[in-house]
């Protein structure tokens, strides 16, 4: 396993943070809320064929692997940036594998059609709480036992009410028109595999957050005085940021042996994937707490930057549920089901 970045991903990766930071400063990214989303900056998203990353080039989109899209994935959470590409690229590569053939799929490569992925299985004929589901054209959901893709005429178009400003929101399946992608078995392996997909990306993006705020914590304490002295030689500060700096090189790296693994056909490629982002998602959160108590009572204000990154650090991560069932979890997936320790047997 090498998890070191190759010439051209490096590359990739200066292009993108600078693309970033140009075209998402946090004035855009406030002008963007509540519903969180900037047209304008998802059209530039989608001409430069982000969402489309993990496509194979036959099919339209760029042939990369999931490593290329994670690295867009941080660059979009160091700023926060109010557009939909992890779920867009989720969905769209969902599509790609399901019906290749499909004008819904050529469309969503083209960048003509945002689709988004339903986390959870419907309720019924509701898929709830879909990341983007406020600005989706098209939602791919799992109902049952089949997987679906549903169109309506107009997005939602409003948000559920959450403390991220996402655009996340409840869509009906049935209401409008619908398609039938995978039944029985192998709808259930497509949607989990897009699932971790979407977890693997979402990872990406919590440790490009948490690197952002423990810059404007280190910045902060950097410049701010008390008794005379800046904060920042204080060693309850210095120790905190310090473990903050160390949680974060270990989310980074999880995170890339993620996108590795599910690049090379790793087994273990899924739970890998919520491993990252549970412990992506612990990181952010610290670190933006961290940061935003540095900052004394500036930190709570809408003025500052921090803030913004602490109502994502802690929204996030919700959409994907309850985080204690799926740590619990992971044991089963990764070693099995426990040998009985029943008396007797």
């Amino acid at each position: 396993m090498d998890l070191a970045f190759t010439d051209d991903q490096e590359a990739l990766r200066e292009s993108l943070r600078d693309f970033f930071e140009s075209e998402a400063p946090p004035d855009v990214v406030r002008a963007a809320e509540p519903l969180g989303f900037d047209a304008d900056l998802w059209r530039k998203v989608v001409e430069m064929g982000l969402p489309a990353i993990p496509v194979p080039a036959e099919r339209g989109g760029g042939g990369a692997g999931l490593m290329e899209l994670a690295i867009a994935a941080e660059c979009l959470g160091r700023t926060l940036a109010p557009v939909p590409l992890i779920e867009a690229a989720a969905a769209t590569a969902l599509l790609a594998d399901a019906a290749p053939d499909h004008p819904w799929t050529a469309a969503a490569v083209a960048g003509d059609l945002l689709p988004a992925l339903a986390l959870h299985p419907a309720t019924g004929d509701v898929a709830r709480i879909v990341p983007a589901g406020a600005v989706a054209d098209v939602v791919v959901a799992l109902r049952g036992d089949a997987l679906v893709a549903a169109r309506t005429a107009e997005p939602a178009g409003t948000s559920v009410p959450n403390l991220g400003s996402m655009p996340v929101a409840d869509r009906r399946l049935d209401d409008g028109e619908t398609i039938v992608l995978a039944d029985g078995p192998a709808a259930v392996a497509a949607h989990t595999g897009a699932v971790r997909r979407w977890e693997a990306l979402t990872a990406a993006a919590l440790t490009g957050l948490a690197a952002r705020a423990l810059e404007l914590g280190v910045g902060y304490v950097t410049e701010r005085r008390a008794f005379g002295v800046l904060i920042g030689g204080f060693q309850a500060i210095q120790h905190r940021l310090a473990d903050d700096a160390t949680a974060l090189e270990g989310a980074r790296l999880l995170t890339w042996k993620a996108a590795w693994a599910r690049d090379a056909g790793e087994p273990d490629a899924g739970a890998l994937a919520t491993m990252a982002l549970l412990f992506a998602a612990e990181t952010a959160f610290t670190t933006a707490s961290d940061s935003l108590h540095m900052h004394g009572g500036y930190g709570y204000t809408l003025e500052y930057d921090v803030q913004l990154y602490f109502r994502r650090a802690k929204a996030w991560p919700l959409v994907a549920g309850d985080r204690r069932a799926a740590y619990a979890g992971l044991p089963r997936r990764l070693f099995g089901a426990a040998p009985s320790t029943t008396a007797g047997v």
